[in-house]
C-alpha cells in the first residue's frame, strides 16, 4: 500500500467521484506548467546531484521549518543558515532524524500530502516517515539521489515540466540562466525580474542598490529618468533569458500615479533616506505604475503578489534573515489600492496584470468582480497559505460566479521545494476536477465543458497568462 490514496481529494457522492476521476485522468499527464517559483537555476546550469535528503526537503522549504519552529524545534538544529554565520547543525542525518520525529505534526496538512507524494512517487518509498523509519528512508532516498537518474535535469524531464519560471532580483547577473542557456539543454527554464530592493525604499541598502543599478546598465540613477531607463535595461536583460514576467512583492496593493515631478522628488528623497512610511508606501504605488507602462512596451506580464507582512518576528529576522517562514498575510484593499494603476492602464486589453492574495476575504467582494471587469486584470491561483484542496476550493467557490474561468491564471507551484512541483501540480488537477464534477453534477456544466475546462485549469490558461 502506498502512502498516498489515488482517490484523495475526489467527491465522496459516487457519481461525482467518478465523473472527478474521469476528468482527472484526461489531464493527469499533461506537461506541468510552472511560471512562477523560486527554484535555484543553479541546479540546472550545473546539473550536480542534490546533496542529500535533508538539504532537499527540509532546510529549503519554509512550510518545512516553520512548522517545526512553531512546535518549539530550534532553526539552528534544522540547519537553518544564520546571518552571522554562527554555529548551526550541519550533520543532515540529525536534521533528517529529527524532521521524521516531529512528521507527525504535518497531519492534514498540504506539506503532508507534498511530502509523501514526493516520497513515493519521486522517491519509490513507501514506508511512513517517523522516528523510527528515520535512517531507514533517509538511507533509500540517499541512495538514488546518488544515482543519475536523480540529478536536477533528469528529474525536471521526469517530472514532465514544459517550462520552469525562477525569480531573480533585479541586481542578479543571471549567470546560471546564461550557462543554462549556453549549455545545449533543451529544459526551458527562464527567469522573471523581481526589482523590490530597487523600488522599496524602506528595503535595506536601498540606495547602493539604486547606485548598483546604474553600475549595470549605464544609466545615471541619480536621476529620476536615468532610474527608469535602467528598470528598462533590466527588464530587456531579463527578457533576453526567457523572462515573460516581473513580480513585485508589495505590503499592500496601493498604486499612484503621481505627476513626473513629483514622483522625480520622491524618488531623491528616497535616495536621500528620508522618506516617511506613507512616502515609502506611496513610491512603491507608483512604481507598480510605472512598471504597468513598462509592460505595456516590453510585453512582460506584471504579477502583484500584495498583503504579506513579511518577517514578522524581529528576532527570526535578525538572526536568519528574509524568507523564513515568518511572513504573515494581513488585510488587503484592492478596489481603492488598485484605481489609480486601473485608471492609468486597467483597460488596455493588450496588458496582463496578475493579482495575487494572501487576503480569502477580497476574493468574491474585491478581486473577482475587477478581474470581471477590467481588461488588463486575471486572478493568480490560491497563494502560498491557500495552495492546497480547501483553498483552491474556496478560490472556485468564491470567485467562478463573478468572473468566470477565463478571468484566472491557471495554477502556479511559488516553491523553492523542487520535487514539490508534481505533487502540487497534481493536488490543483485534483481540486478542480472535483469542483467541475460538482458543477457537471448540479447541472451548472455539461461534460464536455468540464472537460475543455479540465485541460484549460491546468495547462492552457497558465501558458497564455504568462505568454510562454
Amino acid at each position: 500500500m502506498g502512502l498516498t490514496d489515488p482517490e484523495r481529494l475526489f467527491p465522496i457522492e459516487p457519481s461525482a467521484r467518478a465523473l472527478a476521476r474521469g476528468l482527472y485522468a484526461s489531464v493527469c499527464d499533461l506537461p506541468i506548467i510552472s511560471p512562477h517559483g523560486h527554484c535555484d537555476p543553479r541546479w540546472f546550469a550545473e546539473n550536480q546531484r542534490f546533496e542529500n535528503p535533508a538539504a532537499l526537503f527540509v532546510i529549503p522549504d519554509h512550510y518545512v521549518f516553520r512548522m517545526l519552529i512553531s512546535q518549539g524545534v530550534a532553526p539552528e538544529d534544522l540547519g537553518i543558515p544564520r546571518v552571522d554565520g554562527g554555529e548551526v547543525e550541519t550533520d543532515p542525518r540529525k536534521i533528517w532524524r529529527l524532521f521524521a520525529q516531529h512528521f507527525h505534526l504535518f497531519r492534514g496538512t498540504p506539506s503532508a500530502m507534498w511530502l509523501n507524494h514526493s516520497f513515493e512517487h519521486v522517491f519509490d518509498l513507501t514506508t511512513p516517515l517517523s522516528g523510527e523509519t528515520a535512517d531507514a528512508c533517509y538511507d533509500h532516498i540517499e541512495a538514488k539521489l546518488q544515482t543519475d537518474a536523480f540529478r536536477p535535469r533528469a528529474l525536471f524531464e521526469r517530472f514532465n515540466v514544459e517550462v520552469l519560471a525562477t525569480t531573480e532580483g533585479a541586481l542578479d547577473d543571471l549567470r546560471w540562466h546564461r550557462e543554462i542557456r549556453d549549455s545545449g539543454w533543451s529544459g526551458r527554464v527562464v527567469t522573471t525580474y523581481r526589482p523590490d530592493a530597487v523600488v522599496d525604499p524602506a528595503f535595506e541598502g536601498f540606495a547602493e542598490n539604486v547606485a548598483q543599478l546604474g553600475a549595470l546598465t549605464g544609466e545615471d540613477t541619480s536621476t529620476w529618468q536615468g532610474y527608469l531607463n535602467a528598470h528598462a535595461a533590466r527588464r530587456a536583460f531579463f527578457k533576453s533569458l526567457g523572462a515573460t514576467a516581473s513580480d513585485h512583492g508589495h505590503p499592500s496593493a496601493r498604486t499612484a500615479d503621481l505627476p513626473q515631478a513629483e514622483a522625480a522628488a520622491l524618488f531623491q528623497k528616497a535616495l536621500s533616506g528620508q522618506c516617511s512610511p506613507e512616502e515609502q508606501d506611496v513610491f512603491r504605488g507608483h512604481m507598480l505604475t510605472e512598471m504597468a507602462r513598462m509592460s505595456l512596451e516590453d510585453g512582460l506580464v506584471l504579477q502583484i503578489h500584495p498583503g504579506s507582512r513579511r518577517n514578522h518576528s524581529a528576532q527570526m529576522f535578525a538572526r536568519f534573515g528574509r524568507d523564513k517562514g515568518f511572513d504573515i498575510p494581513g488585510r488587503t484593499d484592492y478596489v481603492q489600492d488598485l484605481r489609480p494603476l486601473l485608471d492609468a492602464v486597467g483597460m488596455e486589453p493588450a496588458l496582463n496584470i496578475i493579482l495575487f492574495t494572501l487576503d480569502e476575504t477580497t476574493y468574491s467582494r474585491e478581486l473577482a468582480p475587477l478581474a470581471g471587469a477590467y481588461p488588463a486584470l486575471k486572478l493568480g491561483p490560491p497563494w502560498w497559505f491557500f495552495d492546497s484542496y480547501e483553498g483552491i476550493k474556496r478560490f472556485r467557490e468564491t470567485t467562478t460566479e463573478t468572473c468566470g474561468f477565463y478571468n484566472t491564471a491557471g495554477f502556479n507551484d511559488d516553491t523553492r521545494a523542487f520535487c514539490s512541483i508534481p505533487a502540487r501540480h497534481d493536488v490543483a488537477r485534483r481540486s478542480d476536477c472535483a469542483y467541475l464534477a460538482t458543477l457537471v453534477r448540479t447541472g451548472r456544466l455539461t461534460e464536455a465543458e468540464a472537460l475543455d475546462l479540465a485541460y484549460d485549469l491546468t495547462y492552457r490558461l497558465a501558458k497564455e497568462a504568462y505568454r510562454l
